[in-house]
């Protein structure tokens, strides 16, 4: 991980620490909804909504990590009523925890999405495999230039992860179209294409806040934009996406009781 800029001034510092802030209460309390919400849903789309709230969860620690880490590598401090002062502490800011929490999740997202779609099982694992690996991919290719200085070196990481990238966003779009036309009702599609547009426009923040170093940002302002970038785009992406999974198993989930209603 790369040291972090000196000259912070405090309304930077704070953007950073609410930002992070808010990404834990969010995660946190989307998790708490998402299990109490598990009676309310048919078995079968109960896998898909365990899966939702271990992902808000996993969030929530690394949110926390990663938080925590914020405040142990600053100083701020008010003498004699005057402004506040941000100064490093010489500790380390470990970002790595973000990467750590990508590697676990996005994967975890997208079968989450497939599983509660209720695909054929061959289709619904072939897909779970192939997207699982590639975003993990994704993921794992983008770390090498996140922590380099070197312009040219950040640039390399970021087109090689978005070979993947590009690959999961067009299966999404294009992939699941068909699937999506044959949900159960008119609500349930349309939920689940609002899942998989909002996935895709979630995911396309991440690769420009990636490159907000590489186009003349730098020092501070470029730390605190990828910071609370990063942390919109994540709850977007986990704990908005996961409420959605959430509404698309409640309503399968009505439609198949009330089959069964009429079948008797």
């Amino acid at each position: 991980m790369a040291p972090l800029p000196d000259g912070f001034s405090y309304a930077e510092w704070n953007a950073t620490y609410n930002a992070l802030s808010f990404g834990i209460t969010a995660m946190g309390s989307a998790t708490i909804f998402f299990w109490l919400q598990l009676p309310n849903v048919t078995k079968s789309y109960r896998t898909a909504l365990i899966i939702t709230g271990i992902v808000t969860l996993i969030a929530t620690y690394h949110y926390i990590r990663i938080f925590n880490s914020w405040v142990a590598a600053f100083e701020v401090s008010s003498k004699d009523g005057g402004d506040y002062a941000v100064q490093l502490t010489g500790a380390p800011f470990n970002d790595a925890y973000r990467y750590v929490d990508w590697l676990l999740t996005v994967p975890l997202l997208l079968i989450e999405l497939i599983l509660v779609m209720k695909l054929p099982q061959q289709e619904t694992m072939g897909m779970c495999l192939k997207l699982g690996i590639a975003s993990a991919l994704m993921v794992a290719l983008g770390y090498p230039g996140e922590i380099q200085e070197d312009l040219a070196v950040r640039w390399f990481w970021w087109k090689l992860s978005m070979v993947p990238f590009c690959y999961v966003v067009f299966s999404l779009m294009i992939g699941l179209s068909e699937s999506t036309s044959k949900q159960p009702s008119p609500a349930a599609a349309s939920l689940v294409s609002a899942a998989r547009y909002l996935t895709v426009l979630s995911w396309l923040t991440y690769p420009f806040v990636y490159i907000i170093k590489n186009v003349g940002l730098a020092g501070p302002a470029a730390c605190m934009y990828e910071q609370v970038g990063y942390s919109l785009a994540d709850v977007m992406a986990k704990a908005v996406f996961g409420v959605l999974i959430w509404a698309i198993a409640a309503e399968k989930s009505a439609v198949e009781e009330n089959g069964k209603l009429l079948a008797k």
